[in-house]
């Protein structure tokens, strides 16, 4: 275990959020997403729900400051979105930013172009989030 790391990071999650350079994205998927549909580089974190993966990875990445950095999946039609989802979302991460919201297959379309699909144990609906990475100041 490394310090200043939350035990929710893997140390194959660890890795990709290294290997990522700046404008690549990662979809933190709900558990019902069809992540190995979409995308080969695919992570599982059973049980973890996508605002605790979300807080454990936003101290180690910067998000994009050139275009929005969070894509969040919008309703179907004759569907609602549940708006806790997002202000839970937007609470793990100290996000107060711009979300663009997606259309159901141009969000899988985009997923499909993610570096790595995360998928976590988050059971509630449209819980899927894309975060874009930025590059890291110096310090």
């Amino acid at each position: 275990m490394l310090k200043g790391i939350s035990p929710v990071v893997s140390p194959e999650l660890l890795k990709i959020l290294a290997e990522m350079g700046h404008g690549d994205e990662i979809v933190i998927s709900d558990a019902h997403f069809p992540a190995h549909t979409m995308n080969n580089r695919v992570v599982r974190a059973d049980g973890v729900e996508a605002a605790t993966l979300l807080a454990g990875i936003i101290p180690l990445l910067e998000l994009d400051s050139y275009a929005t950095p969070v894509v969040m999946m919008e309703a179907v039609k004759g569907d609602e979105l549940d708006p806790s989802v997002e202000m839970k979302y937007r609470a793990a991460m100290g996000y107060e930013g711009e979300i663009e919201r997606m259309a159901r297959y141009a969000f899988y379309e985009r997923a499909k172009r993610a570096y790595a699909v995360i998928i976590s144990g988050e059971t509630a609906k449209y819980g899927n989030i894309i975060l874009k990475k930025g590059v890291t100041p110096t310090c």
